[in-house]
């Protein structure tokens, strides 16, 4: 295990470095600027992991300016092979409850104004990553099983439809990204997950539902105060889920994440 290291991307309020033991605060430079936030480094449970904040450690960086590439850059610099990423999220489905856990395995790309990829050119070469499968299913499956064995209410799967912010939805676009096969709906995860897979980073999420968007009937619309009052409710069992799934994660090379981008030509 002694090549192994974690990163943790914390989403709204869950970027708790307490969780961590001998505990550093390190910078990295990156050829995309600079990262989110300072990045902090300790041992959970022994295994080397690193916090990072993706809005920064005061949530003062909207979606759309999220360094992602600059992020995404420095865990791989600190030679991170997993990475868990926090989320909330929005649900657009009955079933999906605020305060429940969704382990995401799809995306919806719904954004506008992002760099999508490391590659912006194919001067060196052509290269088209494969995204059928974009989120590691070992690390998914570490966390859907840590998650039963807590006993917190969780969804094993999930599609999320990521928008680019930092409006919420319009009834019509929220009920339309139902339509389409979204299961809940965020501003972060892409180009997030696209980044870790080109780097070759073996990627979940840990998707935490916080309302309804604005498609529900007699439901009240979401707000930031919404958002940032259940997120705060759950912050404990995130912590916990976090600290538990160390001792679950498979530590063998994952094929599934590890292959070299596809190449054309």
């Amino acid at each position: 295990m002694s090549n192994i290291k974690l990163a943790i991307i914390g989403g709204s309020g869950l970027d708790d470095p307490r969780i961590l033991k001998d505990a550093e605060e390190k910078t990295v430079a990156t050829p995309y600027g600079k990262t989110s936030s300072s990045l902090t480094c300790g041992k959970i449970n022994g295994v080397e992991t690193v916090i990072l904040a993706r809005h920064g450690k005061a949530h003062t960086i909207p979606p759309t300016q999220v360094p992602f590439r600059a992020n995404l850059w420095a865990l791989k610099e600190l030679d991170c092979t997993h990475l868990i990423a926090t989320t909330a999220c929005g649900s657009l489905k009955e079933e999906i409850r605020p305060r429940d856990f969704v382990f995401l395995d799809q995306f919806i790309d719904m954004t506008k104004h992002r760099n999508l990829t490391f590659f912006e050119d194919f001067e060196e070469k052509i290269v088209h990553t494969p995204m059928a499968e974009p989120f590691c299913p070992q690390l998914r499956q570490a966390l859907i099983e840590t998650a039963r064995q807590l006993g917190l209410t969780h969804h094993q799967s999930g599609t999320v439809v990521t928008i680019e912010g930092p409006r919420f939805s319009t009834k019509a676009e929220s009920n339309f990204f139902r339509l389409i096969g979204g299961d809940v709906i965020n501003m972060s995860t892409v180009p997030e997950v696209i980044l870790a897979r080109e780097l070759g980073l073996c990627y979940a999420s840990v998707a935490m539902a916080t309302d309804y968007d604005c498609w529900r009937t007699g439901e009240e619309a979401v707000t930031w105060e919404m958002i940032s009052r259940i997120m705060k409710d759950n912050a404990e069992n995130v912590k916990k889920l976090l600290l538990a799934v160390v001792g679950k994660i498979s530590w063998d090379k994952c094929e599934h994440c590890g292959v070299t981008p596809a190449e054309a030509g």
